[in-house]
C-alpha cells in the first residue's frame, strides 16, 4: 500500500533499543511537527472546507500522540528536551516545487505530507514487530493503524484537487527522491534517522 522504494534494516531496532529515551523524544517532537504541518497546510488552502475539516482531525490527532508519546516519557523518568531537526523531512523538503502555482504548491506539501506518513507508518510497523518491550510494541501497532490513515487523508485530497496536473507523476518522482535519501538512514535512535 505505501509504495516504498527501500524498507528499513530490521537492525534499525536494535538501535532504537540502545537508547529508548532518544526515540521516545524524537518521536514526541515528530509528533508535535505533524500537527502543525496539518495546521500549516489549513491555513495556505482554507477555501477547501472538507480539506479543513479532516486535517483539523488530524492535527488533533497528531496532538492526542504528541501526549501519549510524552505520558510516556514521563512514565520512564525521561524528560521531552528540546526541539529536535529532523534531517530526513529537511531533506525531503528540498524535492517540493518552489516556482509553481499555488495549486501546485499545495499537492506537493499534500504529497510530502503523505510520503512522511508513510514512512512513518513503516517505522511504527516495524518496531511493533521487533521491540522488545510489550508496551511499546502495542502503542507503535496502534500508532501504524494511524499514520497508515493520514497517508491515505494526504494522498487522497493531493488527488482530488490536483486537477490539471499530473499527481501519479508526481507520486513516483517524490517516491524515488525518497527511495534515494533513506539510503543513508536507519543508523540512528531516530524515528526517521
Amino acid at each position: 500500500m505505501l509504495h516504498l522504494k527501500l524498507e528499513t534494516d530490521p537492525r534499525w531496532v536494535t538501535i532504537v533499543e540502545s537508547n529508548i529515551e532518544e526515540i521516545l523524544v524524537d518521536h514526541a517532537w515528530c509528533e508535535q511537527k505533524a500537527a502543525t504541518n496539518a495546521i500549516t497546510i489549513i491555513t495556505h488552502n482554507s477555501e477547501y472546507e472538507d480539506l479543513v475539516t479532516s486535517l483539523l482531525e488530524l492535527a488533533k490527532e497528531e496532538l492526542d500522540h504528541f501526549q501519549m508519546v510524552h505520558e510516556i516519557i514521563k512514565q520512564r523518568g525521561y524528560t521531552l528536551g528540546p526541539k529536535r531537526k529532523d534531517h530526513y523531512v529537511n531533506q525531503l523538503f528540498k524535492f517540493m516545487n518552489r516556482g509553481g502555482n499555488r495549486l501546485q504548491s499545495m499537492v506537493d506539501r499534500l504529497l510530502f505530507s503523505a510520503m512522511i506518513e508513510a514512512r512513518s507508518c513503516e517505522r511504527f510497523k516495524l518496531l511493533s514487530q521487533r521491540i522488545s518491550d510489550p508496551e511499546l510494541s502495542k502503542f507503535y501497532y496502534d500508532l501504524m493503524v494511524s499514520e497508515a490513515g493520514h497517508y491515505v487523508t494526504f494522498i487522497t485530497f493531493a488527488r482530488k484537487y490536483g486537477n490539471g496536473i499530473d499527481v501519479e507523476k508526481r507520486w513516483k518522482e517524490l517516491v524515488a527522491f525518497e527511495g534515494e535519501i533513506i539510503k543513508s538512514y536507519g543508523k540512528s535512535e531516530t524515528i526517521h534517522g
